[in-house]
């Protein structure tokens, strides 16, 4: 990528291995895609009420399960980005640049799950259906449009040269021993 996509950006905005870090909203969009599991993890933590928490979330159970099913590719880009560093695998470079288009597939099946919940088997209201509709949608739109996001993924972790900084110092003839 040229210097012009990272003009915007300061120090601040770049990881150990000089690439830009994730976009803010892509964390977001995770965690709404994996919010059954979240839900999940805290009923698990909660040591009076382990399923009272999930049935005040989701007072259909089969809704739990249909979402803990349509996260299953939230969780695979969890999976991807942690094992995103240098010397990965291919599969992991492969897979991280086709992380948009699984996010999208991800909100998608996610919306398809409770749309089918809704006609279906009649589990959600017709206003949360809507609501879900507007955040899938406004989440496929951030994604495609973020140039952040675009940059973060044509990037992948590379190994920075080390600079021993001690002989580049003597050079320099700012060691003084």
């Amino acid at each position: 990528m040229s210097a012009k996509y990272y003009a915007n950006y300061l120090p601040k905005h770049f990881d150990n291995f000089d690439c830009l870090k994730l976009a803010p909203g892509i964390y977001v969009i995770l965690l709404f895609v994996l919010r059954a599991y979240i839900i999940w993890l805290m009923s698990v933590t909660n040591m009076r009420d382990n399923v009272g928490f999930i049935q005040w979330v989701y007072p259909q159970t089969a809704l739990f399960y249909l979402n803990l099913a349509s996260g299953v590719i939230g969780l695979f880009i969890v999976l991807i980005l942690s094992l995103r560093r240098p010397k990965a695998q291919t599969w992991i470079r492969t897979c991280w640049k086709k992380c948009k288009m699984l996010l999208i597939l991800a909100l998608i099946f996610d919306l398809s799950i409770g749309v089918l919940g809704y006609f279906v088997w009649q589990l959600q209201s017709l206003a949360w259906i809507l609501m879900h509709c507007l955040l899938v949608i406004s989440a496929i739109v951030y994604i495609l449009r973020s140039k952040r996001f675009t940059i973060n993924i044509a990037e992948f972790p590379e190994v920075l040269p080390e600079i021993n900084t001690r002989k580049h110092r003597k050079t320099k003839g700012l060691d003084i021993d």
